[in-house]
């Protein structure tokens, strides 16, 4: 059996403290860079241990809103959603540079990531915001969304981002963290859940049905209150099933 090579990424700098720990278990991150979470002191913590432990980073920016973690949907013209989103990840580039570590992508978050992915004038809000970042750097992005076709058809490099920790609804959204189903926590769950997604293709969705999902990177947040226990049962499991993670 040919061995499976993937990239598990964590969304990280939001508070939680535990980087040092799960850097050592996955291949890439996406770091709050002051929208949701973060500030300078942060993201320069964050960028010096994933330079460290060779993780490839992406900038994670969202709406601006830390009352709320960016899980909330904000009503805001072009102008400020264009001019925060732009801030955030220029902060984070700056900082990166100055370090000697190149980000890799940029990954939307919470209610922005939600928000773009099935309103076509937010994605194109967002798409014209990181403009600049189009040859440079992969946009993560949900499969079968709004986002994914305008990304693509602008020539933008993407990559298709599944989660290893929450559940999908039919129509291969995520549940709403309202639901009590909405996350998956229990580490052997999240590994049948990984494994029918990377050797099947396919996602198991609330209601059972088996729809098809297909990625490029698959994700564990960082603030999953077990997240580092997740991700250390994954990396003890995964080779047994000839799947390896990227570094």
């Amino acid at each position: 059996m040919d061995k499976i090579y993937i990239d598990i990424n964590c969304d990280v700098g939001e508070g939680i403290g535990n980087e040092a720990d799960i850097f050592t278990l996955i291949s890439s991150c996406s770091i709050a860079c002051g929208g949701h979470a973060g500030d300078i002191e942060s993201m320069k913590k964050v960028v010096d241990l994933a330079k460290l432990h060779k993780v490839k980073i992406g900038a994670h920016p969202s709406y601006p809103d830390k009352s709320n973690f960016g899980r909330v949907s904000l009503q805001m013209n072009a102008k400020e959603l264009t001019n925060s989103i732009q801030t955030q990840v220029e902060s984070l580039k700056s900082i990166s540079e100055s370090m000697g570590i190149q980000l890799k992508h940029i990954k939307p978050h919470g209610a922005l990531y939600n928000d773009i992915a099935k309103n076509k004038k937010l994605a194109t809000i967002f798409l014209r915001a990181i403009a600049e970042y189009k040859s440079d750097l992969f946009l993560y992005v949900p499969p079968a969304s709004v986002i994914e076709e305008l990304a693509q058809n602008q020539g933008f490099q993407t990559k298709l981002e599944a989660f290893g920790d929450r559940n999908y609804t039919t129509g291969l959204k995520l549940v709403s963290r309202k639901n009590s189903n909405a996350l998956i926590v229990a580490p052997e769950a999240v590994l049948g859940h990984l494994l029918t997604m990377i050797k099947e293709e396919k996602v198991r969705t609330i209601s059972g049905d088996l729809m098809p999902l297909k990625a490029d990177t698959y994700c564990i947040h960082g603030d999953t209150r077990n997240a580092l226990q997740i991700l250390m049962y994954l990396s003890k499991e995964l080779p047994n099933h000839n799947i390896f993670i990227i570094k």
